[in-house]
């Protein structure tokens, strides 16, 4: 063996070394390499990656970290889906109310009078029909009706009503209050309330007693006000014993202003040839019946003679009124909303715009800009989330509260308590987007230099 083959090779320079290393990483002409060098980065693996949760726990790291800032960027979303949530309950309740009060009154009242048609060249109406003076019994057998009365105003033409029985030349004069007929049975129509006295009865009736009920306000402007002492009123210069004054009433409000008679005084006493309407008080719902049965059971012979105004069963008047307070109350909410929304965008970008040395270290280190403006995005949507969570409760409570308050019943729909959550999120979402748009465009050496 020589010295040659026996002598140690010469140490090898760093650059033979990574020529030799490109040299046998470098395929050949006639293949791939058989073997590969180590890589100088290994690929991540899927384990270490950024996941959702990973992406999840840096956006709600930051909203944890200035819990004043957080406090006040939910309260924005808060009273804003609270007062939407709330209205909107407030509607419901309110709207339940009118309409229940609606059924009980207007929905069971149902009058009839005769049907009117023009005739001659001058255009003039004249009545088709009749109503009989017993339409009260008649109207009273029908299913669903639960008191019946005649009501008619009786024409005065120039006669006059007042409290004493001389009439003074020298005063000024004035308009008497409006003449009423009426059947024994109207308080009970009407649901009506006497302040003091009593009401005519049948017997009155019957017999054509002079006696008189009058309104409040009628009797405040004859000056009577007790009937202990039998006051006595003149119309057209016949004396009428005052027996009662009828306070508020339910319906027919002109009542209050009216000097209110006997039909069978009425007719003995101004020729009243016949009653010009019948008012009936149904049970809820009984309306459509009502007025099938009414003109049957009053004109067998000509039921098209009479016309009938009812209540639909449905209450299309209550179901307008909801509407019309559920708009109203649905703009001032989403107004609220609108505020909210503002200030979850004006506080993320403020966010945005003081992390911006975070953002560039982030970016610099791999950050994506798509992860970046998931991150923020993110973060607006969970504070959204706690505003709508936390309001839609606040404002299902304030309805609550209020209509045990009121003695009302309180109508909320879990759905809008839910929707109302969702849409706490959605209103993050939607102002976050503008600032995570941002935060992904920063260029990490700028975002670095500027810290």
């Amino acid at each position: 063996m020589t010295a040659v083959e026996t002598e140690a090779p010469a140490e090898e320079s760093p650059s033979r070394r990574r020529r030799l290393t490109w040299r046998r990483r470098r395929p050949s002409a006639d293949g791939p390499a058989p073997s590969r060098a180590v890589d100088l980065v290994r690929p991540v693996a899927r384990a270490d990656r950024f996941t959702a949760s990973d992406l999840f726990l840096e956006a709600t790291t930051d909203i944890g970290s200035r819990p004043g800032r957080l406090i006040m960027t939910i309260l924005g979303t808060v009273l804003g889906i609270g007062s939407l949530v709330a209205t909107w309950g407030f509607a419901q309740t309110a709207a339940a109310q009118i309409a229940s009060q609606f059924d009980a009154v207007a929905a069971t009242q149902v009058s009839i009078a005769p049907a009117e048609a023009s005739s001659g060249p001058d255009g003039r109406t004249g009545a088709l029909g009749t109503i009989p003076w017993d339409a009260p019994d008649r109207l009273e057998l029908l299913a669903g009706a639960e008191a019946a009365a005649l009501i008619s105003e009786v024409p005065l033409e120039e006669a006059a009503i007042t409290a004493v029985p001389l009439n003074d030349p020298s005063a000024p004069a004035t308009a008497p209050p409006p003449l009423m007929a009426t059947s024994a049975g109207l308080l009970d129509v009407v649901r009506g309330e006497m302040l003091t006295g009593r009401m005519f009865d049948e017997g009155h009736d019957v017999r054509g007693d002079r006696v008189a009920v009058l309104g409040a306000r009628a009797a405040e402007r004859l000056s009577i006000a007790r009937v202990d002492r039998q006051p006595s009123i003149f119309i057209d210069g016949l004396a009428y014993a005052v027996i009662g004054i009828v306070g508020e009433t339910q319906t027919r409000g002109e009542l209050r202003d009216a000097v209110i008679i006997p039909d069978g005084a009425a007719r003995a006493d101004f020729s009243l040839p016949a009653p010009a309407e019948a008012v009936v008080r149904i049970a809820v719902g009984a309306g459509p019946q009502i007025a099938e049965q009414a003109p049957l059971a009053l004109a067998p012979d000509a039921p098209d003679t009479l016309d009938v105004r009812a209540p639909s069963a449905g209450s299309d008047l209550g179901d307008a009124v909801q509407s019309d307070v559920n708009i109203v109350f649905v703009i001032v909410g989403a107004v609220s909303l609108l505020a909210g929304g503002l200030g979850i965008a004006n506080v993320t970008l403020l966010s945005v715009m003081e992390r911006v040395g975070e953002i560039g270290l982030r970016r610099a280190l791999g950050a994506t800009r798509r992860q970046i403006a998931a991150q923020f995005t993110v973060e607006s949507i969970v504070i959204g989330l706690l505003g709508g969570l936390i309001g839609a409760a606040l404002g299902v409570l304030s309805v609550v509260v209020v209509a045990a308050t009121q003695q009302w019943t309180a109508v909320v729909d879990p759905l809008v308590a839910c929707a109302g959550v969702v849409l706490g999120a959605v209103v993050g979402w939607l102002s976050g987007w503008y600032p995570a748009r941002r935060a992904a465009r920063v260029e990490p050496v700028n975002a670095l230099r500027g810290a």
